[in-house]
């Protein structure tokens, strides 16, 4: 009896760590094909999950993937796993394997002021974490430890120049070439223009809207995602541009907008924060719901043509 129960109890819990995946489609109903502007929609899901350690699947704020997994971290410092099964360019399965509390060097549990965290990327078998409040990029672990800071800009470590204390590091990239590329998710005080630093390097272009993430797609470019959402106008809007950082003028940069998504224009949005890549040109992009009842978590995944 006793085996029973606990055979029981075991499918009951694994019920409990698949997502909910609810057909949601973002498209406008005047667009009956997938392809728009520089991209094609491939799929699009509303996610619901029930609390799982006491823990609420809410405020998603970047992705990173790795090997069929895919990690979703809160802006909280709460780092999400999950089991993503995409078959023929849909998402079929997406099963939560662990929720893990980011945790300081000393294997305790952040402090308020440094728990916002907003991007994320991988390298290698460690995690690249950028913070808003207290604006700094730091290592962790894959169990969510910290190793150790990553220096950054000079420009960005004042949280003073920042337009708002949760105006800062929304999102971060890395590749070979340029390292660790961050930026604000606004322009900081006194600049007009969107400006992507590494250590040493500062590149600009156009602001669309506010920042939320980044994703090297090859050596020189880089996907950026923008978004502008207000809460009590509904209004939503997200763009996509590729910025190639080889390719600037008098310090400003050669932009392509692949594509811009209004609610004005029909498009069921959301607030999207974070983004990934899966493969060649192939992406996933996450709205954050803000932990509110009138907001849901959507996961678009997207291709880029002619990439």
């Amino acid at each position: 009896m006793q085996k029973l129960f606990l055979i029981f109890l075991s499918i009951f819990m694994i019920t409990l760590l698949q997502a909910k995946l609810i057909d949601y489609d973002i498209k406008p109903d005047w667009l009956k094909k997938n392809n728009y502007m520089g991209l094609t929609i491939l799929d699009s899901k509303e996610l619901e999950f029930d609390t799982y350690k006491n823990i609420k699947f809410r405020e998603i704020s970047a992705l990173a993937f790795k090997n069929n997994i895919l990690y979703g971290l809160n802006d909280k410092s709460k780092l999400f796993k999950f089991h993503l099964d995409i078959q023929k360019d849909k998402i079929v399965g997406l099963e939560l394997e662990d929720v893990i509390k980011l945790k300081d060097k000393k294997d305790k549990k952040l402090i308020k002021i440094n728990r916002d965290s907003e991007g994320m990327f991988i390298v290698g078998k460690k995690l690249i974490i950028s913070f808003e409040k207290n604006p700094r990029v730091e290592i962790y672990s894959f169990d969510g430890k910290k190793i150790r800071a990553i220096p950054i800009n000079k420009s960005l470590r004042d949280i003073s120049d920042y337009v708002a204390p949760n105006k800062a590091l929304e999102s971060l990239a890395y590749n070979k070439k340029y390292h660790l590329v961050t930026a604000p998710e606004l322009p900081l005080k006194g600049e007009k223009y969107h400006t992507l630093y590494s250590k040493k390097k500062q590149w600009k272009f156009k602001v669309n809207g506010s920042i939320t993430a980044l994703e090297f797609i090859d050596k020189n470019r880089i996907l950026v995602l923008q978004r502008d959402f207000n809460y009590f106008t509904r209004r939503r809007e997200t763009i996509l541009s590729i910025v190639n950082l080889s390719k600037c003028k008098k310090k400003i940069c050669k932009e392509k907008i692949v594509a811009i998504f209004k609610s004005s224009d029909g498009w069921h949005l959301d607030n999207f924060e974070g983004l990934t890549r899966i493969s060649k040109n192939k992406f996933l992009m996450i709205s954050d719901d803000n932990e509110s009842l009138f907001q849901k978590t959507l996961l678009v995944l997207f291709k880029i043509n002619n990439l």
